[in-house]
């Protein structure tokens, strides 16, 4: 007897989206791209009609309006109340006889294991962590910045790195290079230019993330306060994977950690360094990697993990997006 069934695999995040459609053999019948998914920036109705686009596209390519299974990670689904809501509104659009929507971390994750089983930390504008066994148990945390206890992310290091440099100048905080770098990435020469133009608006606050590029470099210099910031999320990128594998009852066997997102994927010799050393401390069985494969793929495998699709399908679906695996 054939395998049966069809997935709708959505990876959503904050600045774009990717669409895939699968049988249940692990072919890929379809992919589309969208723009970002901002529920909190456009409400929920709104960011599910930019949603739709991308998806209605990929169904009308691999010939079918509805699948078997809806699996949906998203940006922005951050406690179970969100993914509730939202598994809702995408139940509402008919496009699959069944829904789950999960954090767009867990994508990231599943991308990176052969099995639902690990760990994965991503940091790229905020920072997360989430963990899975094959039994269905996770891990998560809210995510939500500095109100869930959060520290990291490239926004919170670009903040970090500004208030050090602020107060070293001013005389308030220990000699930083970054009082310099910081300014002359926007061709301004101190930071209270730098400061008076965040603060009127002539600096738009969006370009406040082109300074963790600026920050990391400062720290690879020898500076000793940027130096002491990405010291600081190696600490934090480890505590956050080691209280994730402590709730999954993971620190005695082999795990996967899985690193993603743009400021981990960067390649900064330090924080890798420091990464890597914490764990082997810490949780000494932990086996850290970079995750390469994009994160629709961890959608994709959610979605077939739901119809029980053999390892071979899993396999036939991996080399879709990791070619050089064959």
């Amino acid at each position: 007897m054939g395998l049966t069934g069809t997935v709708l695999a959505v990876d959503a995040g904050n600045s774009k989206t990717d669409v895939a459609v699968l049988d249940a053999s692990g072919e890929v019948l379809a992919t589309a791209r969208g723009g970002g998914f901002r529920p909190p920036a456009v409400g929920v109705e709104r960011a599910l009609a930019a949603l739709a686009e991308p998806v209605e596209r990929a169904l009308a390519e691999a010939g079918m309006s509805y699948v078997s299974h809806v699996s949906a990670c998203l940006a922005n689904a951050d406690l179970p109340v969100e993914e509730e809501q939202l598994a809702a509104a995408v139940t509402a659009r008919a496009w699959g006889a069944s829904v789950a929507v999960r954090n767009d971390t867990f994508a990231v994750l599943r991308a990176g294991v052969a099995e639902p089983r690990g760990v994965a930390v991503v940091c790229g504008a905020g920072i997360n962590c989430v963990g899975m066994r094959p039994d269905g148990r996770t891990a998560r945390f809210p995510a939500l910045g500095r109100l869930s206890g959060d520290w990291g992310g490239g926004w919170g290091l670009a903040e970090e790195a500004v208030w050090h440099a602020a107060r070293a100048e001013d005389g308030r905080g220990a000699p930083t290079e970054l009082t310099r770098t910081l300014p002359a990435h926007f061709g301004l020469p101190t930071m209270a230019a730098l400061i008076e133009s965040l603060h009127l608006g002539r600096l738009a606050p969006a370009r406040r993330h082109e300074l963790t590029p600026v920050l990391f470099a400062t720290a690879t210099e020898g500076d000793p306060v940027a130096g002491s910031l990405i010291d600081r999320l190696a600490g934090e990128v480890t505590l956050m994977a080691t209280v994730a594998l402590t709730r999954l009852d993971l620190l005695t066997e082999p795990t996967p950690v899985l690193l993603g997102g743009s400021v981990l994927a960067a390649g900064h010799p330090r924080l890798d360094d420091g990464i890597r050393t914490r764990l082997a401390a810490q949780a000494p069985l932990a086996q850290a990697q970079s995750v390469s494969a994009p994160p629709v793929l961890g959608a994709a495998l959610l979605g077939l993990d739901h119809l029980d699709a053999p390892p071979g399908a899993l396999e036939r679906a991996r080399l879709a997006w990791e070619p050089s695996r064959a």
